[in-house]
């Protein structure tokens, strides 16, 4: 009974997505923008949702900044946390590179000479920062196409319908547990694996400091690279204002490194603190939301 309660449930809320979804493509962008700060001040100030974990996790992570600027950039997050989700409903408008270079700056020449010029595949990693979703598509219409490596969402058709619409300008969509498999296959092929590597890691097998704090971090994206010895770029989309991003990314040298634990290891140093450094500019565009510290090197776990 229970079950079929919770089935019932996701149903009512995958219509609802659905219709909100309508509702946004036939909205203009400035309106649709503007619904979404009203929704982030109104989950900011009046839900409260997980605010005291956000500010909490900020004031750790800053501890040079007064209360008042934690705040600032608190409410921010929840704002681009909305605008993030009218955005993903609103994917299904770009449907030609035309579409995409109207919201997304990217400059890719470097991305290509290390890449397409040479036949050669690369890890692109990234994170819940700016708007991912936004990024995956652009990048994919404007510069390569990318096999992308998602985490199943609990509602199996809000799952279904956001890998549909991820997967239909060229992009492709593998689940965490195909990552490793289908990674060497696209990699060896020529292929972009575009992987978010700034959630931790539930195996807890590798420790570092992350934003001040001592947090397991995914060894995945630096395995695949080390093995298939493909280019390993870090890359986020952050605001520029008027309902535009602009794409910045780096490639993250591992020329020093063989295929060991120990390289993987230093690897992953690497890129995540690549990640780190932009979280550092840019803090009201990261996804604070995310329990990131939940597991630290103790072994002891807290609870989202």
């Amino acid at each position: 009974m229970q079950k079929k309660r919770n089935l019932l449930a996701d149903r009512a809320i995958y219509k609802i997505f659905m219709f909100f979804g309508v509702l946004l493509r036939h909205s203009g962008r400035f309106h649709a923008a503007s619904l979404a700060r009203f929704a982030g001040d109104v989950a900011y100030d009046v839900f409260k949702i997980r605010r005291g974990m956000v500010e909490g996790n900020l004031s750790a992570a800053f501890p040079q900044k007064s209360r008042a600027e934690i705040s600032r950039i608190a409410r921010q997050v929840y704002r681009n946390m909305a605008e993030n989700v009218v955005e993903v409903l609103r994917l299904p408008l770009l449907r030609t590179p035309e579409d995409a270079a109207r919201l997304v700056d990217v400059d890719a020449r470097a991305f290509r000479a290390k890449t397409r010029e040479l036949n050669r595949g690369a890890v692109l990693i990234s994170a819940h920062f700016g708007n991912w979703e936004l990024l995956g598509m652009a990048f994919g219409l404007l510069v390569s196409p990318l096999t992308v490596v998602v985490k199943r969402l609990k509602n199996r058709e809000i799952d279904r319908q956001i890998n549909l619409w991820r997967a239909m300008r060229g992009n492709r969509v593998v689940y965490k547990r195909q990552a490793l498999r289908e990674g060497l296959r696209t990699l060896r092929n020529g292929g972009v694996m575009s992987i978010l590597a700034d959630q931790s890691d539930p195996k807890g097998g590798f420790f570092m400091d992350f934003l001040g704090r001592r947090t397991s971090v995914f060894l995945g994206p630096a395995f695949l690279a080390l093995k298939t010895g493909v280019p390993v770029f870090v890359g986020i989309s952050r605001k520029i204002g008027n309902g535009r991003y602009r794409v910045e990314y780096e490639e993250i040298d591992y020329s020093d490194l063989g295929t060991g634990k120990a390289d993987v290891e230093e690897l992953a140093r690497r890129y995540t603190r690549a990640l780190e450094g932009y979280i550092r500019r840019y803090p009201e565009e990261w996804f604070w939301v995310h329990n990131r510290w939940k597991r630290e090197a103790s072994g002891h776990r807290h609870t989202a």
